[in-house]
């Protein structure tokens, strides 16, 4: 599966803010890469700061339904500039690309509907172990994700016993179950093994405050 790497933001995200931030790479390194996964090469954008003795702290990025397009990989400079090694893995690779999708609907009903929890949760283990074996420190492994990610991110704090700290910048609790999508983060909260923190807006339609109380 070939995916546009050309900087930008993805078609569906439109429109795109004129003051949407980017962060200068002069102080790190930053780039792709490909994770051995699942049998599979997963493609990866990584950021880490460009000089470090020491394993650095890692965290996961999990993509909007947009992809890793430009907003994910400045997170991941961003949190580069922090310290970190940051890495956020393309999970849709499998099933096509977000970058051939002009809206939403579409875009949800085409290609994010067809990746299986499984799948991403198992691709996330490979991301975590690349990362110990490149640089990071796997005593320190966080992850935080955006929408879709959210949601993913509940689903890996409750998934992976060593993770330390999660970051669920929205992403539903509840919902209607499918074979890709058999749980939701109600459903796991019970195994969570590290703090999370979610963080959810008060006149977000999409998501009630019900659901998130």
């Amino acid at each position: 599966m070939t995916i546009n790497k050309q900087p930008g933001f993805a078609p569906a995200a439109s429109p795109h803010a004129s003051t949407a931030v980017h962060t200068s790479d002069e102080s790190i390194s930053a780039g792709e890469t490909s994770i051995p996964s699942q049998g599979e090469m997963l493609p990866a954008y990584h950021a880490r700061p460009k000089h470090s003795d020491a394993p650095l702290p890692i965290i996961i990025v999990v993509q909007e339904i947009f992809g890793v397009h430009e907003h994910i990989r400045d997170i991941c400079r961003r949190l580069a500039l922090e310290g970190y090694l940051a890495i956020a893995p393309e999970l849709y690779f499998r099933q096509g690309d977000p970058n051939d999708y002009a809206d939403i609907p579409t875009l949800f009903a085409g290609l994010v509907s067809k990746v299986p929890d499984a799948q991403v949760l198992a691709d996330l283990d490979h991301v975590a172990s690349w990362a110990a074996r490149n640089g990071g420190d796997a005593s320190r492994l966080g992850i935080t994700g955006f929408c879709w990610g959210g949601r993913i991110t509940w689903l890996y704090a409750a998934h992976n016993p060593q993770l330390k700290a999660a970051v669920a910048w929205y992403g539903r609790l509840v919902g209607d179950k499918t074979l890709n999508n058999p749980k939701n983060p109600i459903d796991v909260a019970v195994d969570l093994s590290a703090p999370v923190l979610g963080l959810y807006g008060g006149e977000d339609t999409g998501i009630s405050l019900e659901s998130v109380e």
